[in-house]
């Protein structure tokens, strides 16, 4: 825990696998003190605040703590609205994971109370700060490739998550293809006018049993023409598959995967190398710190968040619109 006296107190809500990177960035913040663990599952709460030598407290207890000046949310969706609502009421910074809520009306009211209460909200988008795809997003920036025109994003998990989850989840393109929305709204720079998504469940009947799709295609087209396509998968025999290319009229750029390491075996028989990274706690580790540093350096120095509510709620619109368009089996006219 930082001894700076000009440290943030800070309180986590949620200590389960993202709580769990979230605090151990926060105590190597030197401007962030974690102080409060919130979680309602208590044994959780109570082992990581042990852990970082923070006190487990109840969503009352901080908010009412005049010490805490921020709050990070990586606590189970259905929470993230209200908590958001009640840190902005009491004044405190805050950090959410994605999505503000599977709602777009509720998460436009949080976007209001946020604005009301002048307080600083950021979503955490963490793939635009992964050190690869923001080294590409600076060399398209400075033309490197000219006027960008086609995006192509692969997005796949290595396997898919409990039905029961599934079910709760508010389907593909709100729990996996937000991330691959907000990409897109951030490489090229621009909003969809148009948006066609298509999926299906190829061997994966669990899946169309919980009310949802494994496998899903979207096509977005902008105002000035550039088109995106995103392609993702709940299984991926290989390991996490993070990929994205960018065709300008210059040239192209592409953003691969990372591996554990980048030793690559040669012989007679085949050239091998590491498969992906296994999951997203793996994949975006360097992404979840920085993102984290950029947060705290914002309150401290003042500087706009990067990735702020009203993206959160861009890339659930085009979450809400891209379940319509494969729900409906046809291209959605929009103007977001």
């Amino acid at each position: 825990m930082s001894a700076d006296s000009r440290a943030i107190g800070v309180a986590l809500f949620g200590a389960g696998r993202i709580g769990k990177i979230h605090a151990a960035n926060l105590v190597r913040h030197p401007r962030a003190q974690l102080r409060y663990v919130v979680d309602v599952h208590q044994p959780s709460a109570e082992a990581l605040a042990a852990k970082h030598g923070a006190s487990v407290a109840t969503m009352e207890q901080v908010l009412a703590d005049p010490g805490i000046g921020a709050v990070v949310i990586g606590s189970s969706t259905d929470t993230h609205a209200d908590l958001i609502m009640r840190a902005a009421a009491a004044g405190k910074a805050i950090f959410c994971e994605k999505p503000v809520d599977l709602d777009v009306q509720r998460a436009h009211a949080c976007a209001q109370t946020v604005k009301e209460a002048g307080v600083v909200c950021m979503i955490g988008f963490q793939r635009r700060f992964d050190p690869t795809f923001a080294a590409l997003k600076q060399r398209l920036d400075v033309g490197e490739i000219g006027i960008p025109e086609v995006l192509i994003v692969t997005s796949r998990d290595p396997a898919p998550p409990p039905a029961a989850y599934i079910a709760h989840s508010g389907g593909v393109f709100k729990d996996m293809l937000i991330h691959d929305f907000d990409i897109f709204r951030w490489i090229l720079g621009g909003e969809a006018v148009s948006v066609h998504a298509t999926g299906g469940c190829p061997n994966m009947p669990e899946v169309a049993a919980a009310g949802d799709i494994s496998h899903a295609a979207v096509t977005l087209r902008t105002r000035d023409g550039a088109l995106c396509q995103i392609n993702t998968s709940r299984r991926a025999a290989y390991g996490y598959d993070q990929r994205f290319e960018v065709l300008g009229s210059k040239g192209l750029l592409q953003a691969g995967n990372v591996r554990p390491t980048e030793v690559v075996a040669w012989s007679e028989q085949a050239i091998s190398s590491d498969k992906p990274e296994a999951f997203f706690l793996e994949r975006y580790r360097a992404a979840y710190a920085l993102e984290i540093e950029h947060f705290f350096d914002a309150l401290v120095n003042g500087t706009p968040v990067r990735t702020t509510i009203e993206d959160g709620i861009k890339a659930l619109e085009l979450a809400e619109v891209a379940t319509q368009s494969w729900r409906e089996g046809r291209a959605i006219d929009c103007s977001i």
